[in-house]
């Protein structure tokens, strides 16, 4: 019993978080189109727990500008939960007795306003081998209703799916059945209650709010219920300003007002829109399918153009800088090179990893140990191979990559953090930005001839290869390496961008 009332807190908890999140739009510049966010107010059942409203719509994938966001937040204490099609029509999947999720999307998209979309957001995860997996997008894990129509009869894998939601709807058609279901995400395994809480405590500072303190609770939990039970809880940007006075939020001194950047290669998550303002996000979804290219996409060709234009246009600014990156590692290299030691503005980084989310910069004065560094002599090329082992150990796999793939390099420069490859290395920016420096110092000592190429193979966080990139100018002609972490395609090393 002890457990089921922990862990109903909790899932209280996960929701108010997710709110909050949601609600620091409503205080940022950048976003006026956010006017709304509610929490468990009035709204169509089942996707009512936080409701975000914006004025214009917000743009992004559909062919509509979105005005209502409706969420359902499903929280477990555990993340060992899978589920797959045949659980969206029972109600205990949700934690109901009558109605299933599929049943009160069907609701909600008759009863919600135009222009409406619906999302299930949740800790368990879809099954691999769940014909689920194939209909959630990458981009914005909306269902693709596309490959849902796939196969003409109930006997084929998408005609069994659709043939048990349609009967379970009520429905005579799969266009009736499309229809529902073209405005509805299912985000899952979405972040931990932790990260939850860092999550809330970085979007606060962003905006110039003071955080929730290392305190045993969180003090925004309790005040979300007491919105609800105050009858407080939809919040315009008038009533937010006004909570976060009377509530003592507002910081003394406001956060440095710096122009939010946002490069994404990967997913959109439902609150990834609060990163940059539209103009100021480049989104590369298109290009990829997860981590690898689409079929007929080229890095230097299709990829590094955009990403070049974008920074061109976006730099040319009189505020320093916040940079979003989701992206892939070499994406954050190039992002370094053009922003680099020559421009005027000073860049800081949202840094995403295992947990949540926190700022990092050359200066924030968290440093750490130097790296060792070693040298491989492996052939007779003249080419240089740079090995960055922060978060895991690359050694092993780039040397037999090399040896199939690469015979014109001979020397490896194999960097380690100095206590081993783990997630949690590097103690913050000024650490990253260090061993950046040690890097670029030691591969200057090699001293190689002019014209050498430097292949670089970096497993650590984006803000250390960003600061890496930094020191493009020096270095000479260089190619980066992106890995096939998932066997997605053969579980090993592929050629990226092709500088100089």
């Amino acid at each position: 019993m002890a457990d089921a009332v922990i862990a109903n807190w909790d899932g209280h908890d996960y929701q108010a978080r997710f709110f909050w999140i949601h609600a620091s739009g409503l205080r940022d510049p950048e976003k006026p189109y956010i006017v709304e966010v509610s929490y468990e107010a009035d709204g169509p059942k089942g996707f009512d727990d936080v409701v975000v409203r914006y004025s214009p719509g917000q743009a992004g994938r559909r062919s509509f500008k979105v005005e209502t966001a409706h969420h359902q937040v499903k929280f477990h204490v555990n993340q060992a939960g899978r589920f797959g099609f045949t659980d969206l029509i029972e109600p205990e999947f949700i934690g109901a007795t009558s109605f299933s999720i599929l049943q009160r999307l069907k609701d909600a998209v008759q009863k919600a306003p135009p222009r409406s979309t619906f999302t299930l957001v949740t800790t368990d995860r879809v099954r691999d081998d769940d014909p689920l997996s194939k209909l959630l997008k990458t981009a914005d894990k909306s269902l693709d209703v596309e490959k849902l129509a796939v196969g003409k009869t109930e006997r084929s894998e998408m005609g069994e799916v659709r043939a048990l939601w349609r009967t379970h709807l009520n429905l005579e058609t799969d266009e009736e059945l499309f229809a529902i279901l073209d405005t509805f995400h299912i985000m899952e395994g979405y972040h931990s209650l932790q990260d939850m809480r860092e999550n809330v405590d970085l979007r606060f500072q962003v905006v110039g709010l003071a955080s929730g303190g290392n305190s045993l609770e969180f003090k925004f939990d309790g005040a979300a219920r007491a919105l609800k039970a105050t009858e407080r809880n939809v919040l315009t940007r008038e009533a937010f300003e006004e909570l976060c006075l009377e509530q003592g939020w507002i910081k003394s001194t406001q956060t440095e007002d710096r122009k939010n950047i946002s490069i994404r290669s990967f997913g959109d998550g439902p609150t990834d829109y609060l990163d940059a303002a539209p103009d100021n996000t480049l989104s590369l979804l298109h290009l990829f399918d997860v981590r690898h290219l689409q079929a007929g996409a080229d890095w230097d060709t299709d990829v590094r153009p955009a990403i070049e234009d974008f920074l061109t246009r976006v730099r040319q600014t009189d505020k320093d800088i916040r940079l979003f990156l989701d992206s892939h590692s070499s994406i954050a290299f190039l992002a370094g090179a053009m922003l680099g030691f020559k421009t005027t503005t000073h860049v800081e980084l949202n840094q995403k990893g295992r947990g949540a989310t926190s700022i990092w910069r050359s200066d924030d004065g968290k440093t750490g140990q130097p790296a060792a560094t070693n040298v491989t002599t492996v052939g007779d090329g003249d080419d240089i191979a740079i090995v960055v082992s922060l978060t895991r150990d690359a050694f092993d796999d780039v040397q037999d990559y090399l040896k199939r793939s690469v015979p014109s390099v001979g020397r490896i420069l194999h960097i380690v953090a100095a206590n081993g490859p783990s997630p949690k290395s590097l103690a913050g920016g000024e650490h990253a930005a260090d061993l950046a420096d040690q890097v670029a110092a030691a591969l200057k000592s090699l001293r190689p001839a002019f014209g050498v190429r430097r292949h670089f193979f970096i497993s650590a966080p984006n803000a250390f290869t960003f600061f890496m990139g930094q020191h493009r100018d020096s270095m000479g002609p260089v190619t980066l390496y992106e890995f096939d972490f998932k066997g997605a395609v053969d579980g090993s090393y592929h050629p990226s961008f092709r500088i100089g």
